[in-house]
């Protein structure tokens, strides 16, 4: 395999499609879609999104120091999309895309009722990194469909929601399990 030189840039393919929702007050509720999104400690449980400071929602998660990450999945890809391309300056999301804001069990933020899991959080820290701001947040709740739960286990199945991902410049959902954690050295049974 031959290797070429290629200019510096983010190319840590797929990641999550996420629609972040803010806001204290209906009047301000606002979803912004987020590609730059993960998780950075499991405890206690952290994760950040970044934003550019020129949109919206920086300036509403920056004075509320909370948010909600909405999991999207296939049937959420045309709402997704669209609230990346459309500012809440112009447009209220929810009412156009008929999309129901929830209230979460902690932060004032709302929740997408349509998505299967929602992370809340609140803000911690905020790193300007440059085009971006980081906001790194504790998980101060998780809310499920209960849909989703599998009732021998109790462990959240998102596959079966269809999780929607994102790639270099466009969404995709995902494929066939491969493995699980551990496949590689798990003793085979005889």
């Amino acid at each position: 395999m031959s290797k070429v030189p290629f200019k510096p840039g983010n190319l840590l393919y797929p990641l999550p499609a996420v629609m972040v929702s803010c806001g204290d007050e209906p009047d301000n509720f606002n979803i912004i879609t987020i590609a730059w999104t993960g998780t950075i400690c499991s405890d206690p449980p952290m994760c950040y999104i970044s934003v550019r400071p020129e949109r919206y929602s920086h300036e509403i998660i920056s004075r509320t120091g909370e948010f909600v990450i909405n999991i999207t999945t296939e049937s959420l890809a045309f709402a997704t999309d669209w609230c990346g391309v459309k500012s809440g300056r112009d447009v209220n999301k929810f009412k156009t895309l008929s999309l129901t804001p929830e209230k979460g069990q902690i932060v004032k933020a709302p929740l997408i009722a349509e998505s299967p899991l929602n992370i809340e959080c609140r803000v911690k820290d905020v790193k300007r990194l440059g085009s971006h701001d980081m906001f790194i947040s504790e998980v101060v709740a998780i809310d499920a469909d209960e849909k989703f739960i599998d009732k021998s286990t109790g462990s959240f199945q998102l596959n079966h929601a269809q999780p929607l991902a994102y790639s270099h410049g466009k969404y995709y959902g995902l494929g066939e399990k491969i493995g699980g954690f551990g496949f590689s050295v798990k003793k085979k049974k005889h």
